[in-house]
């Protein structure tokens, strides 16, 4: 190798870690703490929940993180979605009933906290709201489509081999039977009834005045106080302060927020693959979403 070589290829060496460098310093700038921090100074954390809750992961460790750190005396849930699938938000309440037996979280429902929003929120230490709010909306709701006659009409035919009769209840193509109906109907009536359970529960209300208003509607914020599935009306600030007062923080609270998750881009090139066959609810059983959603 020449000695004008070897220059350029030092070079070249340099300036490629010089800029493998300045990016893992752009990145920890961009996505903050690592999940192993420690926070020095006393406060309340706030999470964040927004849009359809379709996986738990995220909300969980959150959770999880400010549950571990001493200074954190309590958690505003800060609560902004429609609702989502059944199990991620089964799998966030229980997280919340756990983090509620240890440290104080208080819920802020924003625009829209109902079905699974609302159902996430129940089991919180207390429930801000304010007045215009859209909550409640306590009922599941599976949809199904039916594309059958169009098949028909422009010339393909499905077939399916399956094991049983009930394998491809609610298929697209083929009628959906009297006996489909009643049993997926079924599933539907034992999923709504853990969620009134849930919300009783949650709540600590008799389970025939969660049953009464379990019917799919929704309320407003100032409604859903009179029927005591919202604690307060207030404001994002106020449910702060509340989480400061009820965990013995004198003065105004230092509001901390969660660390961002620790990036793997062989995960995310994984997870992208995956979404480019499947899409965000591809991983939903037959296909089917059953979801707590507000319409």
């Amino acid at each position: 190798m020449s000695k004008k070589t070897a220059i350029i290829t030092a070079l070249l060496i340099f300036s490629f870690i010089a800029l493998f460098a300045l990016s893992v310093k752009i990145a920890k700038t961009i996505f903050g703490n690592e999940e192993g921090a420690v926070i020095s100074k006393q406060g309340v954390g706030l999470i964040e929940v927004k849009g359809m809750i379709l996986d738990s992961k995220d909300t969980i460790r959150q959770l999880r993180y400010f549950l571990k750190q001493e200074n954190i005396k309590a958690v505003v849930l800060r609560v902004d979605s429609p609702g989502g699938i059944v199990a991620p938000s089964q799998e966030i309440y229980s997280e919340v009933k756990k983090f509620a037996a240890k440290k104080k979280i208080i819920v802020s429902m924003g625009s829209l906290a109902a079905s699974g929003g609302y159902y996430i929120s129940a089991p919180s230490t207390m429930i801000y709201a304010n007045p215009g709010t859209i909550t409640a909306s306590i009922g599941v709701i599976l949809k199904l489509s039916n594309i059958e006659s169009l098949m028909d009409k422009i010339g393909i035919k499905s077939h399916v081999l399956k094991t049983g009769k009930y394998k491809d209840s609610g298929s697209p193509v083929r009628e959906f039977s009297a006996e489909d109906r009643a049993m997926l109907q079924s599933v539907i009536d034992n999923t709504h009834e853990q969620f009134i359970k849930a919300v009783a529960v949650g709540r600590r209300l008799p389970l025939e005045d969660v049953r009464k208003i379990a019917d799919g509607r929704i309320l407003s914020g100032e409604q859903a106080v009179g029927y005591k599935l919202v604690d307060r009306l207030g404001t994002l600030q106020d449910a702060i302060e509340e989480a400061g007062r009820l965990s013995g923080i004198s003065g105004e609270p230092e509001l901390v927020q969660p660390p961002k998750k620790k990036i793997n881009y062989l995960d995310l090139l994984a997870e992208g693959a995956e979404g480019t066959f499947n899409g965000p609810l591809g991983r939903v059983y037959g296909g089917m979403k059953m979801m707590y959603e507000a319409e």
